[in-house]
């Protein structure tokens, strides 16, 4: 990374571990789905709308931070996307599990398991990585990883789609419920690559 001479403001840093944490938390709280009783998933859906709202607050917060720093660590348009596709993660995430109370599903397919798995890691490597931001460094083993759980996350996501539209009894209207629970948990694993993306990016232009 180049030498800079004038000096950075590193709350954003701080900001992004926030976000980050969330995004943890968040895919901790989908493993109740397995754990309790569906009539129990309501409490999960809500506690998910918390962390939701925490996590705007954070994305807000880098806005503002943006806009009212006259030098910030990398270029402003990266930062703006990093929190945009930070926010996106967890926006997925919430909106998914509320659908799966809106939509009165008490069943998930076995598969959804390790797509909670998958996407727990994506959180926590995620958080990892953040504090490596400030020197840029160590972060390809970062990206690669993101890359091979994204990966994996698409071929468990054809198999949940052909497992459901090849069911010997299928039901036109569950089957529209459940394509869009799992559609929404691959969109957020496809976010969480646009992040590893965008830190990608950074280093590159950075370095």
């Amino acid at each position: 990374m180049g030498f800079r001479l004038t000096p950075q403001d590193t709350s954003f840093f701080s900001l992004f571990a926030t976000s980050a944490g969330l995004l943890v938390e968040a895919t901790r709280e989908l493993t109740r789905f397995l754990e309790v009783d569906s009539s129990q998933w309501g409490q999960v859906a809500e506690r998910m709308r918390a962390l939701e709202h925490e996590a705007d607050e954070a994305t807000h917060a880098v806005i503002k931070k943006v806009n009212s720093s006259f030098i910030t660590p990398f270029d402003r348009e990266d930062i703006h996307a990093l929190a945009a596709n930070l926010d996106d993660c967890m926006d997925h995430i919430e909106e998914t599990a509320d659908l799966i109370v809106l939509y009165g599903i008490d069943e998930l397919p076995f598969a959804i398991a390790e797509q909670f798995q998958i996407l727990s890691r994506m959180a926590e490597l995620t958080a990892e990585v953040m504090p490596r931001l400030r020197g840029l460094k160590d972060l390809p083993s970062y990206w690669i990883e993101i890359n091979r759980l994204e990966n994996q996350a698409d071929k468990l996501y054809r198999k949940m789609l052909a497992e459901l539209f090849n069911h010997s009894n299928p039901d036109a209207v569950h089957i529209i419920k459940m394509k869009g629970i799992i559609d929404g948990f691959e969109e957020a694993a496809d976010s969480f690559e646009k992040v590893a993306h965008t830190i990608e990016g950074i280093a590159v232009k950075e370095s």
